[in-house]
């Protein structure tokens, strides 16, 4: 039954991306379509009201605007966190997010990362979920589809990378808004509120007050998982039954966080007229995702060592952590497409996973490839491709082509350089935390399971996941500082030079293929390109991986 469970849902995955990948084509087509008919009154309005040039732009323009209007919106919504208890739309009186915090909810929320150093129901104002919150988890996965299509047009010889504002508006008004309004009515419909009121108060049978929280959650959730987003409301997030309350709506927000990363991979197929290659990058990144999540199944159903020591029936799995409501079979699935699509939403705590079933979440997003979140991750695995066929190219002797453009020295010393960027900032900040007191004080589980606390930390702020293992004390100044740093280099240093990589590729001419062409949609390609990403993988994260989860389960066996 529970192979089931986890082959239907997949199995829905793969029909739903097709005609999202489709839809996906035609949103970003730079010509003229039959959308337009439909949002392009709407779009013509808010270019007008904005004062935005359609023109198309140069790389440099479209990394200029997308820099600059990021840092706009930072700046709005820390001002709001900042002082959200003077200001309306608070009903519940929270008080305003002291400075350090309040600049890691920002960058947070504004990288797609939904990282929580706070509680969401107590935390934050109506004001702020829906201005701040909310609005960023419409913007920040929009910003991260612009870049995708760019990187998309300047790989499959389009006329130009486009315009990011026009981009922007388009993934909003016509691929996030939409999902967003049939999911949040269909999360009303199965019982997730969605209010205004203040929190409730209610009377115990014990005699007892209890406050409730409630607030516009539907509209949070809609958004947070289509967008990729993660976070939650509630500080349990969406293991919350007013987040999610039942087996349908845990199977709707997985086909939900999974629906856009899924469609991308084919998306690019059709762009570049080449249905093959859309299909052999995703069944590079599905291939990924099942060994992943059968590792992260295999290990929950097995149980836990140590509380079958002590006398703890395993024989359901290792429940630890988990609702009954779920099980293991949508706990591992759950917890495997929210890490493999960085989206960060949580539906079992990942601080209680098995040592071994905490690799696989810890993997995915050290990898940060297998599928990503809307946009980045098929850039990444673009670039890994990119990164395969240059290395092919030398072993066999080929000048080294993709899609008909030669890679050369700019394009490789780019991509090294985003390659290199992500270990970087997951491993010196990890290493600084472990052998500092401003570090470890916040590790609640000293040893082995310390270090995965900690590396995981980082880990999920560098790939702008946001979920953690949450035994980890994390609002303190360095946490809030140094996560914060992470997230914004995470984000932004991979975006510029992936930025960059599109122009030069477009300002090349096309090669006509020859006999000695590298084919780049077969299955020899797919070999080549899941070796290059594991042996990068494994050379960069092993002994780290082997220093946490490796030695925590060779100690409680």
């Amino acid at each position: 039954m529970d192979f089931l469970q986890i082959g239907v849902v997949l199995a829905l995955v793969v029909i739903l991306a097709i005609p999202m990948a489709k839809y996906l084509t035609n949103v970003y087509s730079l010509e003229i379509t039959k959308q337009d008919n439909m949002f392009g009154k709407i779009e013509r309005v808010i270019f007008k009201l904005s004062g935005i040039d359609t023109n198309d732009m140069r790389w440099q323009q479209y990394a200029k605007a997308l820099l600059l209007s990021n840092l706009v919106m930072f700046i709005i919504s820390y001002i709001i966190i900042r002082f959200q208890g003077v200001l309306p739309g608070n009903p519940s009186k929270i008080d305003s997010m002291e400075p350090l915090l309040a600049f890691n909810t920002a960058a947070s929320f504004l990288t797609n990362t939904n990282l929580q150093h706070y509680s969401g129901e107590s935390g934050l104002s109506y004001l702020s979920q829906m201005a701040v919150i909310i609005f960023l988890m419409f913007t920040t996965p929009a910003t991260g589809l612009s870049l995708c299509l760019a990187f998309f047009r300047g790989l499959t010889n389009q006329r130009s990378i486009g315009n990011f504002y026009v981009d922007l508006i388009r993934s909003i008004t016509r691929v996030l808004l939409p999902l967003s309004i049939l999911i949040g009515l269909v999360l009303v419909s199965q019982g997730v509120p969605q209010t205004l009121n203040p929190t409730a108060i209610a009377n115990t049978l014990e005699g007892a007050t209890q406050n409730i929280a409630r607030g516009p959650v539907a509209a949070l959730e809609s958004i947070k998982h289509i967008g990729t987003n993660g976070g939650g409301f509630f500080g349990v997030n969406s293991a919350h039954p007013f987040e999610n309350p039942n087996g349908f709506t845990n199977v709707l927000e997985i086909l939900s966080m999974f629906l856009i990363p899924a469609a991308l991979p084919l998306t690019f197929g059709y762009m570049a007229r080449n249905k093959k290659q859309g299909w052999i990058l995703f069944s590079a990144m599905g291939l990924m995702l099942l060994v992943f999540l059968s590792i992260t199944f295999i290990n929950e159903k097995n149980g836990n060592p140590a509380l079958e020591k002590i006398g703890l029936s395993q024989e359901n799995g290792s429940m630890e952590g988990k609702e009954v409501r779920f099980g293991i079979a949508q706990s591992a699935l759950f917890t495997s497409v929210t890490t493999a699509a960085t989206t960060g939403s949580v539906n079992n705590m990942h601080d209680t996973l098995t040592p071994l079933g905490g690799i696989a979440p810890l993997a995915m997003m050290m990898l940060n490839c297998v599928f990503g979140g809307d946009g980045v991750g098929t850039v990444n695995i673009l670039m890994y491709s990119v990164m395969a066929v240059f290395l092919a190219g030398l072993m066999v002797g080929r000048t080294p082509e993709f899609l008909g453009k030669k890679i050369e020295g700019k394009e490789m010393k780019l991509i090294a350089i985003a390659i290199l960027l992500h270990p970087l900032i997951i491993l010196v900040p990890s290493a600084i935390a472990l052998a500092t007191k401003l570090g470890s004080s916040a590790i609640s589980n000293p040893g082995f399971h310390g270090i995965s606390q900690v590396v995981y930390e980082f880990t999920s702020s560098a790939a702008n996941n946001g979920s953690g293992f949450e035994g980890l004390g994390d609002n303190t100044p360095f946490w809030n500082i140094s996560t914060g740093l992470v997230m914004l280099f995470g984000r932004y240093f991979s975006m510029i030079a992936m930025i960059a990589v599109a122009g030069s590729f477009l300002a090349k001419k096309r090669v006509p293929e020859t006999i000695g062409t590298f084919k780049t949609d077969n299955s020899t390609f797919l070999v080549i390109l899941l070796a290059t990403v594991l042996i990068i993988g494994a050379l960069t994260f092993f002994p780290v991986i082997a220093l946490g989860p490796v030695a925590e389960w060779l100690t409680i066996r």
